[in-house]
């Protein structure tokens, strides 16, 4: 792929001082051009440095990565987690209807369908007041995770919110007490259902939320355990919780965590939303699965947006990526995105376990608009560093009587768009100014208002957020990380950066407490030890 790389750094080389804005001038057409429409949504690409040498050129780059090959493998079943010797069948999940597909010699769609039916008459149950507290019916569900057990089924359950009508759902997840306290404050035990996430039920941060939950309850509740269920697959150590079979939801090795959202780890969503709406978000997935497989590169919507991330991050060297969402309900979009990417493709070798010689993942970063705008797009406007952004907008929201709130909300995203491409000259300034200041005052005062412009973004725009829509969103980004992978070499599915840490913490609580010597630690550990301990009492 080396031909391939060195054509797409020769056009960046020929065209990194061209302007964004004089595409538009020589192309009107180019915002049709340079888009894709989908399933009611709309990606523009546009706003970026890419023109028809620089598309085919990533074209040409995919296709010697052998991305639909890859894409087709993975959801036959295929081990393309090499380094574990894992299927990775997170789009199985919502197709549990779909054909036979073997895993290992079985065909896994039968379990899926069980599992499927299992979780909605459990959620029907509770949602219907028959499966009950000590106080009667559940009225709020506390889902105990973290990680894509946690960021995954929040991240839904906020955006799909208009679509509540079963129980108030919460999220624990960060072993500090505080989030615990804070989460339960409020709550009633006696009406009170706890979901403990954790595939192994080992956990460190999950189990001791989970013990705590069941402490808290347990002051109130004859059976704490009855009011909890497990999405896991160690069956003996949530039997020795006490968690009632029946309550226990298993999912597969090839199910990443956070690729989850999909099957048991989604629980909480379903309790919100309804066995229906989860369905159609599940329908929106596989739509989306189907339009990566089968669509043609210039109208993949998923092959375009892994591209533009690739000739921004690889090829130009922009090291970070801000995901914008104008879309309240997507505030932990962001987040979520962030673990897809950055524990997906933030390695440092390839498959064959060789150096990359190109970067591997951006920094993944975001909030909601128009909140970012009066907190960090100073710097993305006029700072040194060129950020490209990833706007998401809705056509309408779930508020009518408050239209002109969404108009503004729109207007403001389009408009950071538009401002991030076409800047503001010194001319310009200079001209904003004339009458206020003269010499070398307006010299001044002009630069400090020069927007340099030039700087690109994506936007991705829908009809409305709902479990759809939600669900062709989430597909979507999930195969833009994949095919980013795939074309940067390397396993987007194990995330052994993340052992050590946890490995050290383990070591570490035990010196904490005062039961082993900091002996052996660096110097810095050793101090940070002995003052955390002097202070703890």
């Amino acid at each position: 792929m080396e031909a391939e790389w060195s054509r797409l750094d020769a056009l960046a080389a020929q065209t990194r001082d061209r302007a964004i804005l004089s595409l538009f001038e020589a192309d009107p057409d180019r915002a049709e051009g340079f888009s894709v429409r989908a399933g009611g949504m709309l990606f523009d690409y546009s706003k970026t440095n890419l023109d028809d040498e620089t598309r085919a050129a990533l074209i040409a780059l995919a296709h010697a990565a052998d991305v639909p090959g890859r894409a087709r493998a993975m959801m036959a079943g295929a081990p393309i987690n090499e380094t574990e010797g894992r299927a990775v069948l997170h789009s199985a999940l919502r197709d549990p209807d779909g054909p036979p597909l073997h895993v290992d010699g079985q065909d896994i769609r039968p379990g899926l369908r069980e599992t499927l039916a299992r979780m909605e008459d459990f959620a029907r149950a509770l949602r219907d007041g028959v499966v009950t507290g000590q106080g009667g019916p559940i009225t709020d569900v506390v889902n105990i995770g973290i990680g894509g057990s946690d960021l995954g089924p929040a991240m839904a359950v906020r955006a799909l919110s208009p679509f509540h009508d079963g129980p108030r759902c919460h999220f624990l997840s960060n072993v500090d007490g505080a989030d615990a306290a804070d989460t339960l404050a409020g709550l009633n035990p006696e009406t009170t259902l706890a979901i403990v996430a954790s595939k192994t039920f080992t956990t460190v941060e999950t189990m001791t939320n989970a013990a705590t939950l069941r402490d808290w309850m347990g002051r109130a509740v004859a059976d704490p355990a009855a009011q909890f269920a497990a999405l896991s697959t160690a069956r003996e150590r949530t039997a020795a919780f006490g968690i009632p079979p029946e309550r226990v939801f298993g999912f597969a090795d090839w199910v990443g965590g956070r690729y989850s959202v999909w099957g048991p780890i989604g629980l909480a969503l379903m309790i919100a939303i309804g066995p229906g709406r989860f369905r159609t978000f599940l329908e929106g997935g596989r739509w989306m699965d189907a339009h990566f497989l089968d669509a043609a590169p210039e109208a993949n919507m998923p092959l375009m947006l892994a591209l533009t991330g690739i000739w921004h991050r690889q090829v130009l060297g922009h090291a970070t990526r801000a995901v914008l969402p104008y879309d309240q309900r997507l505030s932990r979009l962001p987040a979520y995105l962030q673990q897809l990417e950055m524990e997906s493709n933030g390695k440092r070798v390839a498959m064959d376990g060789r150096a990359l010689m190109r970067p591997s993942g951006p920094v993944v970063w975001g909030a909601p608009g128009t909140n970012g705008q009066h907190a960090f797009m100073q710097l993305v406007h006029q700072g040194t560093e060129v950020v490209p952004c990833e706007f998401l907008v809705a056509a309408r929201g779930h508020e009518p009587q408050l239209a002109h709130h969404h108009r503004l909300l729109a207007a403001n995203c389009l408009a950071q768009s538009e401002a991030l491409m076409r800047g503001r000259s010194l001319e310009e300034a200079r001209s904003l100014l004339a009458g206020r200041f003269t010499g070398d005052a307006l010299e001044c005062q002009a630069r400090h208002r020069v927007f340099p412009g030039n700087r690109p973004s994506v936007t991705l725009a829908y009809p409305q957020l709902d479990p759809e829509t939600l669900g062709r969103i989430v597909a979507l980004y999930e195969h833009r990380v994949f095919a980013e992978g795939v074309i940067l070499g390397i396993n987007s599915f194990d995330q052994w950066g993340v052992e050590l840490g946890k490995e050290l913490a383990t070591a570490l609580g035990p010196v904490l407490a005062g039961e082993d010597s900091a002996a052996g630690k660096d110097g810095s550990t050793a101090a940070l030890v002995a003052y955390l301990r002097g202070q703890g009492g």
